[in-house]
């Protein structure tokens, strides 16, 4: 890597385990072509078979991490210039929201929001699940806190799911 590439901002990329993350893909090459470097932080569900993890890292060049590093093993990516969560699913975005860190992703999130770094969030949850309360609130909670949102996906209507889009919620002013 060049010591250009390394000026390049860095991109966390969060996903959470929903059929649509076979995907992740587009917002990764898009990300690329924005001229982000990119790492992938994936939910422990999600690397059971819910998106091409040896595509994923053919195309960062970086391991997908999924699991807490030992104290003494290196850290893989640098600190990060922003996070998309795409897809960003009903279990993650409530337990974000309640401040459970119980996996790396989770914990990732949690304290990224606590630093001022630019997140934003593609849910892909269901209507009847959007409609429960506790969903609502952890909305409420995380706007609070600077997390930004694109639309809601459920896959119901055939639209695409918002994967370019996704970065504008993270734009970098250059």
């Amino acid at each position: 890597m060049t010591e250009q590439d390394e000026q390049r901002p860095f991109l966390y990329v969060v996903v959470c385990a929903a059929g649509i993350a076979s995907g992740v893909g587009t917002l990764i090459g898009a990300a690329r072509e924005r001229g982000w470097r990119v790492g992938v932080i994936a939910t422990p569900h999600a690397m059971n078979g819910f998106f091409d993890t040896a595509a994923v890292e053919a195309l960062t060049g970086r391991p997908i991490r999924s699991a807490w590093r030992r104290p003494d093993d290196p850290r893989p990516f640098p600190d990060p210039d922003a996070v998309v969560v795409a897809p960003a699913t009903f279990n993650t975005i409530n337990k974000w929201a309640a401040g459970i860190a119980d996996t790396l992703a989770l914990g990732t999130l949690c304290e990224v929001t606590a630093t001022g770094v630019p997140v934003g969030v593609q849910p892909c949850v269901s209507a009847a699940l959007a409609t429960h309360p506790a969903y609502r609130e952890s909305l409420i909670r995380l706007r609070g806190m600077g997390v930004r949102f694109g639309s809601p996906y459920d896959g119901a209507d055939g639209t695409e799911f918002g994967w370019k889009p996704a970065l504008d919620l993270v734009r970098q002013e250059r």
